[in-house]
């Protein structure tokens, strides 16, 4: 086990104890709210979601590069989480109509790793090839490194690419048409895969748009995504014209022994999730799924327009909602609810509470980031930029150390630079550790305040001077009111 590995894993288990370990200057505020209603966020077509080690991650379609995530620990916090870049590889081959990006850790020839499969090409339609990123390591926002086409030198044209590993096969599901781009009815395709960058064999259509309720607007298969539940193997996908509102999904299941066989799926016969006018909803579809975070609830992320003529570009917003299966063992998605529906969060999501962190001699003002740079200033905007989340010292565990997460920038921290405060992200480093660890002491001030110790820098405390923060000595009167703080909830 290495060292970074057993830093972490004590991490996870100090959190247990949080509350019972900080000071209670820490931990006063309100709770996270139980419930939240839809979208997720203004815009957000085609969006992809998963929860992984104690956060939310979603993405959606960027138009352009770079591709962008959101990362946070409760839905509620997802809404206002910032759309941090994880990869940024987009020459003019495949820097032009980005689409749909989905992320997924497949343990693959170097080990478990991220990959992006997301579709692009050099500007025009019949461009579109899907492409793959791969990450450095096991952390959803990378980074990643480009591995290439994912067809190769078959060069068949695709979008909204997906992995599904069935019986230990890895396989690739994807829209696609037989030839080149030539005007015919995108349809569903299946092929096996060597690598998560590399298509094996050859390629079976397993859906076409042959259902009027597949035809409305342009004749349409896409977006596939599998779904599987006690051993079943299920595939969702997006039928008729985005642009439309009748754009809905359908639902194949894997009937058969041999999935690269057309005759081993089923296809219902009615689509699973359409619009519904009354709750204004429209054009549900480009869906994927996510497992709450204690495994007991499965739930559906998917984009949907609020008003019938709004079509397929970027007033699509992200949307999720819990479903649950029928006594068959199929899904049963439901209906759309309303933006206004007040829904529970999944189950087994953490209370989580963010804190403003006052100054003690410029009580207008709070610590925040801006641009990256730690200050204290008043009438934040947005007020997320002075929220923190006061967790164990990522170095030290022991009672009284704390460091500082960022609200809208989860997994970035307050961390000292040649004595400046920043906010900069987690890498995982033991001098990022104890950059980013302080010792909460009584305020030097005030003791009924609070003030910052540094870990590993201990004769310097966290301190504003000329409205930025930094660590320093402190020997005047000035300096301990500018090293006193409290928390404000």
């Amino acid at each position: 086990m290495t060292s970074t590995l057993r830093r972490r894993l004590v991490r996870a288990a100090a959190a247990l104890l949080a509350l019972i370990l900080l000071p209670l200057t820490a931990i006063t505020g309100s709770a996270a709210t139980a419930t939240f209603t839809n979208p997720l966020n203004s815009s957000g077509p085609d969006p992809w979601m998963t929860y992984h080690d104690g956060y939310y991650y979603l993405m959606t379609t960027p138009w352009s590069g770079p591709i962008t995530m959101r990362k946070a620990p409760t839905i509620e916090a997802l809404k206002g989480a910032a759309a941090v870049p994880v990869y940024d590889d987009f020459p003019a081959s495949r820097g032009s109509n980005v689409w749909a990006p989905e992320f997924h850790l497949i343990d693959g020839p170097n080990g478990p790793r991220w990959y992006i499969y997301y579709s692009a090409g050099s500007g025009s339609i019949e461009a579109q090839r899907v492409h793959v990123a791969e990450s450095a390591g096991t952390d959803p926002m990378g980074p990643y490194t480009y591995k290439g086409m994912v067809f190769g030198a078959n060069d068949w044209w695709g979008i909204d690419g997906s992995p599904v590993t069935i019986n230990g096969q890895l396989y690739f599901l994807w829209s696609g048409v037989p030839a080149q781009w030539t005007g015919a009815d995108p349809s569903i395709y299946i092929v096996a895969m060597g690598n998560p960058w590399t298509v094996t064999g050859a390629r079976t259509a397993i859906s076409t748009p042959t259902h009027a309720w597949e035809r409305q607007g342009t004749p349409m298969n896409e977006g596939p995504v599998a779904l599987q539940h006690d051993g079943r193997t299920f595939v969702t996908y997006s039928a008729s014209a985005c642009q439309g509102p009748d754009y809905k999904l359908g639902l194949l299941t894997l009937t058969g022994s041999n999935p690269l066989s057309a005759s081993s799926w089923t296809k219902n016969a009615t689509p699973v999730f359409q619009r519904n006018d009354a709750n204004g909803v429209y054009g549900p579809g480009h869906n994927g799924f996510f497992t709450s975070p204690d495994g007991t609830e499965s739930w559906i992320v998917y984009h949907a327009n609020a008003s019938s003529t709004q079509g397929c570009g970027s007033t699509r917003t992200p949307r999720i909602q819990k479903f649950t299966w029928n006594a068959d063992g199929t899904p049963n998605f439901g209906v759309p609810v309303a933006a206004s529906t007040v829904l529970n969060v999944p189950s087994g999501e953490p209370v989580v509470t963010y804190q403003r962190i006052q100054s003690y001699n410029a009580q207008d003002r709070y610590v925040r980031h801006a641009n990256f740079e730690a200050r204290i200033d008043a009438n934040v905007s947005p007020v997320a930029d002075s929220r923190f989340r006061v967790v164990q010292g990522l170095a030290d565990n022991g009672t009284g150390y704390v460091s500082f997460e960022s609200a809208n920038y989860p997994g970035y921290f307050l961390r000292h630079q040649d004595y400046q405060l920043v906010l900069a992200r987690d890498d995982g480093t033991e001098l990022f550790e104890a950059d980013a660890t302080f010792k909460q002491v009584p305020g030097l001030a005030s003791s009924s305040w609070v003030s910052f110790q540094s870990y590993n820098f201990p004769d310097r405390y966290l301190r504003h001077y000329n409205y930025r923060l930094r660590i320093d000595t402190i020997s005047t009167d000035q300096g301990r009111a500018d090293a006193t703080f409290r928390f404000a909830g």
